[in-house]
């Protein structure tokens, strides 16, 4: 069966930018069994040479940040400053895991009667799916300690947004990464990403993506007791006590909900005032809604960018009642895939808007009385990504920050993400971990081997 091309689509303008192969499930199995034959070989690898050679890809991608950056600008409608962000954060993290290359032991551990040592071996092939709302940076958390630990990478991108990971790819290549030790494979979900899970060479499934899909990955890959990451969908709290700084907190939020309009599985979606500050912290977060720039998202003063499909902006629609909204920010009118900034109040928090992931730039607002009210209201959902306590209180943001159900909290900051720190989230936001020093470990068996000291 042949493969067929399919269209990729600019969401700020709707112009055709590219067509890329759609493969069949036949070409999906022939790149895992080029992944399988490559891993014989990268696994042995010397680790000063594997280190090195991530060091090379690093300063390959760094060096062509900008093209990378205008590619996503195109194919994804990130905002410049943001794509140029995320590259360069697809070269740090390749940096951070070449260092850990040489790092990745095992132990002795005492016992009688001889010496006991473990072993970590790379798993075998790896296969990371990755979504459309952050392409280049989600796929790096993957791609990049998995090769660190000897992997090999079958990569599979959005089927809307394949640009930068191509290119990645590309620069692989040019950087020394041996042939099929990482590859890029595009397609569709039922095609490619499908073959993958079901394919017992590969030993390791990474998914970013939605809590439905996430679970019937976990579904297939159980009959073959594979592991799988999942990072899934979020439905975060922005906590406002009344002894925070206002005009920071306020300030500060629609980043936390609008960047990348709204498409962020970290977003602070559900913001929660402390009722006796309200009214002034609404009258500040009105003023800066209101002056988000959304805008053609090549321009460097653009804050804000389309949405991903027409089909995602009706879905976005759909959720929101006009009669709740307190108020909007402003987009631009068509082509392009574009949505408001918007913010809704008066809700229950048994309404959808309050308990359900819209994906867009869309917030609530919900008064609370006390910290005990705030930790409820926060924990009162399916997920437990991320999620911000805004106080000057440290014992407070301490006592809150222990109480809410969530992987990834910031106290007095919207940052949710750092390469050196781990990643994932409670309840129906996740299963496992990446980032952080230890991300290289969960592409690793550990292997313990005993022996006798017996005469």
């Amino acid at each position: 069966m042949s493969s067929s091309l399919f269209d990729v689509v600019n969401p700020s303008n709707e112009s055709q930018i590219s067509q890329v192969v759609r493969n069949t499930p036949e070409q999906t199995s022939r790149a895992i069994e080029r992944s399988t034959s490559a891993f014989a070989s990268w696994k042995l690898v010397p680790p000063s040479q594997r280190a090195a050679l991530l060091r090379n890809f690093s300063e390959t991608v760094r060096s062509h940040v900008k093209e990378l950056a205008d590619i996503e600008v195109a194919n994804s409608g990130h905002t410049i400053s943001n794509a140029i962000w995320e590259a360069n954060n697809v070269a740090d993290v390749l940096a951070y895991y070449s260092g850990s290359v040489e790092r990745l032991g095992g132990r002795e551990i005492p016992v009688a009667q001889g010496i006991d040592i473990t072993f970590k071996e790379p798993i075998g092939p790896v296969g990371i799916i990755v979504p459309w709302n952050f392409p280049m940076p989600i796929a790096s958390w993957g791609f990049g300690p998995a090769l660190a630990a000897g992997c090999t990478v079958v990569l599979k991108p959005a089927e809307v947004t394949p640009l930068t990971a191509i290119r990645l790819g590309e620069l692989a290549l040019e950087a020394g990464i041996p042939e099929d030790v990482f590859q890029v494979v595009t397609g569709s979900g039922s095609d490619v990403g499908e073959t993958m899970v079901l394919d017992r060479a590969i030993r390791k499934i990474v998914f970013t993506g939605s809590s439905a899909v996430g679970s019937r990955i976990q579904r297939l890959a159980a009959d073959q007791i594979k592991r799988v990451t999942l990072e899934l969908g979020g439905k975060s709290a922005n906590i406002i006590f009344d002894d925070a700084d206002l005009d920071k907190a306020a300030a500060s939020a629609p980043s936390s909900v609008f960047d990348n309009a709204g498409q962020d599985c970290c977003a602070r979606s559900r913001l929660l005032v402390q009722e006796s500050i309200y009214d002034k912290f609404m009258e500040r977060f009105e003023e800066a809604v209101k002056g988000v720039r959304v805008e053609d998202p090549s321009l460097e003063t653009s804050q804000m960018g389309p949405l991903i499909t027409a089909s995602h902006r009706e879905s976005v629609r759909s959720y929101v009642d006009e009669s709740l909204v307190l108020f909007k920010g402003s987009a631009p009118e068509g082509p392009g895939f574009w949505y408001p900034p918007t913010v809704i109040g008066g809700i229950d928090p048994s309404h959808r808007l309050f308990r359900e992931e819209i994906f867009g730039p869309v917030v609530t607002v919900t008064k609370f009385k006390d910290e005990q009210e705030a930790i409820a209201l926060a924990n009162d959902s399916d997920y437990g990504l991320s999620g911000s306590i805004w106080t000057s209180n440290l014992g407070r943001g301490l006592r809150v920050a222990r109480g809410v159900q969530s992987g990834n909290l910031s106290v007095n900051s919207h940052s949710s993400v750092r390469y050196s720190t781990p990643f994932g989230g409670y309840k129906m936001s996740g299963l496992g971990r990446e980032l952080g020093p230890d991300a290289p470990d969960s592409f690793c068996e550990v292997k313990n081997v005993f022996i006798s000291t017996e005469i």
